[in-house]
């Protein structure tokens, strides 16, 4: 009995491994169209001068902190929340840096 249940179970288990590419291939473009979705509902949201403004609020130099972040923003369409830290919630941001290898972004 034990050999007519793996008789069965082969085919259905070969079908499986046929059709998960193509499961895999159709969700990724909806992944990429949520990215692209919320991406285009961050830039028109994003007010860079308050968010920079809230950003550097505490930093020792106010002015130079506001025109980097202001150059980060305006390319990532992203500020991470409060004064310092938060970079994973906008990873452009984070990743941007320096031609010195700095981080860019305050």
């Amino acid at each position: 009995m034990a050999v007519s249940n793996s008789k069965t179970l082969l085919p259905l288990f070969l079908v499986s491994l046929l059709l998960l590419p193509h499961f895999a291939q159709s969700s990724d473009p909806m992944v990429i169209k949520n990215t692209a979705e919320e991406h285009s509902m961050t830039d028109e949201e994003i007010d860079c001068d308050e968010a920079c403004g809230e950003r550097c609020k505490l930093s020792s130099r106010p002015n130079l902190c506001k025109r980097a972040c202001g150059t980060c923003c305006d390319r990532c369409h992203c500020v991470p929340p409060g004064t310092s830290g938060n970079y994973d919630v906008c990873p452009c941001y984070r990743d941007m840096t320096t031609h010195g290898g700095r981080h860019k972004c305050p």
